[in-house]
């Protein structure tokens, strides 16, 4: 098993969605991330930042979920990063109602030491200077993933591009995909952006699933067909968790696994939809992780007589 280093914020969310709203709870990526990778019982940490008005109650959760905080810094007199958004109808846009960086404006991420050697790295979705800052810190991880998304792309094109260069495996969307490459085939902007630097390319496609790239040869995962979506926020966050928190249960870095590692990636991510914010990732048992993930494999295999 090898120890997993995660990078995200940590944050409040108000969400809204056509099921109901909430007011400040739970959120950020590497709450997300954390929370599914912990489905693994690995030896993770969360760097991050937050403010004194931070519930001690949501740290605990953490620590309680076997996460090491020593990486979370708690900024005197600071207010924690916060957001606000409305889904649309279809769940599959929204507006965001408002950004409240806080104490992440001046975050300087300081790995804790007994994680400076952690073998694999995840870094969730923030500024790609604070992500590089974090890879400078580490020894010689053996696989570093970067999450991002088009904010950066628009904003800070140029140093996303040197955290692109550094690590092994990015994983985001797909319209973010055809923005980063200009290529609208996703296989052909999987290879353009091999070229920037990662050996794996993950490209996200929501409710339809997951592509894995890796030189010449492609793994689709699909999606499970659920009959209630109720929230996606952190969905993607999840997958990220599931396929790190995978990964670093198993010590395999190989294509063959990272496959393993997708479906389970997609398996928690689909509960983590069915209820607002982190309320599904808390309450999760390994019993109904395994029962659905008996779901994908009745959903993805089949024999063929080949004639």
């Amino acid at each position: 098993m090898s120890k997993l280093l995660i990078v995200g914020t940590v944050a409040f969310d108000a969400i809204e969605t056509p099921f109901g709203k909430t007011d400040k709870i739970l959120g950020g990526a590497g709450t997300y991330i954390g929370l599914s990778a912990s489905q693994f019982n690995v030896d993770s940490a969360v760097v991050s930042v937050v403010g004194d008005d931070f519930p001690q109650e949501y740290l605990d959760l953490l620590t309680k979920n076997n996460i090491n905080i020593e990486g979370i810094e708690v900024v005197p007199g600071g207010k924690t990063f916060f957001w606000s958004g409305r889904y649309h109808n279809d769940l599959n846009s929204r507006d965001t109602l408002d950004t409240q960086l806080n104490v992440l404006a001046d975050f300087k991420p300081v790995v804790p030491i007994e994680y400076k050697g952690a073998e694999i790295v995840m870094l969730g979705n923030l500024h790609p200077l604070v992500q590089l800052s974090v890879l400078e810190q580490l020894e010689s991880p053996k696989l570093a993933i970067l999450d991002t998304m088009n904010f950066w792309m628009d904003n800070a094109l140029e140093d996303l591009m040197k955290v692109i260069n550094k690590v092994d495996v990015i994983t985001i969307n797909d319209e973010e995909a055809r923005q980063l490459s200009g290529e609208y085939s996703l296989a052909k902007a999987a290879k353009k952006i091999a070229t920037m630097g990662p050996k794996y390319v993950v490209i996200k496609k929501g409710e339809h699933g997951a592509l894995l790239f890796h030189e010449e040869q492609v793994f689709f995962a699909p999606a499970l067909p659920l009959e209630e979506v109720f929230d996606p926020t952190g969905a993607g966050d999840t997958f990220a968790g599931g396929f790190a928190g995978y990964i670093a249960k198993t010590g395999d870095i190989s294509f063959e696994n990272m496959k393993n590692a997708i479906i389970y990636g997609s398996n928690l991510a689909s509960f983590c939809v069915e209820k607002f914010g982190t309320e599904r990732m808390v309450e999760l048992s390994g019993e109904e992780v395994d029962s659905r993930l008996e779901e994908f494999k009745k959903l993805t295999q089949f024999e063929i007589a080949l004639t």
